[in-house]
């Protein structure tokens, strides 16, 4: 039987996680970042699941030889997963293993489910290899400001679609103040409206997954490349480890973390179907 963890008991998860494995895992664990995990056994796990808190996905962990796991993952999608998804409106499965083993479970139990895969490459950036002198220049009229709960509160008003970014921490934190405890980020202002904004997705340790976005129509003016560039300058001040992970079809991602310095450490597959 497939059961949930409490939030007290993650720390058994612990010894079961490849190392070298996903950063967004031990996020969870650690209980910095929110999560749900769903185990084998409550005592002694040996194989589990993180859904997590961001809905972004499904991370499976631990043996991936535990058949009595393994032949209840269908039953307990349909019967726990799904109906929970459909409440909050999510309609599809993306998830993957935290070591390369899993990659032949998912696709043996779910290849039913008209499963898709993608290529996702993960780099980091060593401190010597930060190319700082790549920092482009940003057009007339574009701020950069750092986002700090006097941005987020946005008391005067001065901010027009500030939910725009309270709504992207939110995605990724319990709460503001857990953000501003454990995250740092920098979001591009332009006339009174945030167009672009990068910030501590998730972290573990002294390492951030780094979260980056630009509103569709002030693509294609390297202001991602900007704002990116000033998140890293902080966590390299500061003894933060910068982390990016995103999917090999992304150029425009893969290009920005290529020219800012950074070095794939490692690749994953990335999985899918459709909860309809």
């Amino acid at each position: 039987m497939i059961v949930e963890l409490d939030k007290a008991e993650f720390s058994k998860c612990r010894k079961l996680f490849n190392q070298q494995g996903h950063l967004e895992a031990k996020a969870v664990v650690e209980n910095i970042n929110p999560g749900r995990i769903f185990v084998d056994d409550i005592s002694n796990p040996t194989s589990g699941l993180i859904w997590l808190g961001n809905n972004d996905g499904f991370i499976f962990f631990g043996s991936e030889q535990n058949e009595r796991f393994n032949n209840e993952l269908n039953h307990f999608f349909d019967n726990i997963i799904i109906p929970e998804a459909r409440k909050i409106q999510l309609n599809w499965f993306i998830g993957f293993g935290n070591h390369d083993k899993w990659n032949e479970i998912i696709e043996k139990t779910f290849k039913h489910r008209e499963l898709g895969s993608w290529n996702q490459r993960v780099y980091i950036l060593p401190k010597d290899d930060y190319k700082g002198n790549h920092e482009p220049v940003m057009e007339q009229g574009y701020k950069v400001l750092k986002i700090d709960p006097t941005l987020f509160e946005n008391k005067n008003n001065s901010i027009k679609n500030i939910e725009f970014l309270r709504a992207k921490i939110l995605e990724f934190w319990s709460s503001p103040e857990s953000f501003f405890s454990n995250g740092i980020g920098y979001c591009i202002v332009y006339k009174n409206e945030i167009v672009s904004t990068c910030f501590s997705g998730f972290v573990a340790g002294n390492i951030h997954c780094i979260d980056i976005e630009t509103l569709e129509t002030h693509q294609g003016k390297k202001l991602a490349q900007k704002v990116a560039h000033r998140v890293v300058k902080d966590c390299l001040e500061n003894n933060i480890v910068p982390y990016w992970d995103c999917m090999e079809m992304n150029k425009p991602s893969v290009a920005i973390a290529e020219k800012i310095g950074f070095k794939n450490v490692f690749n994953y597959i990335g999985y899918e179907f459709s909860f309809e």
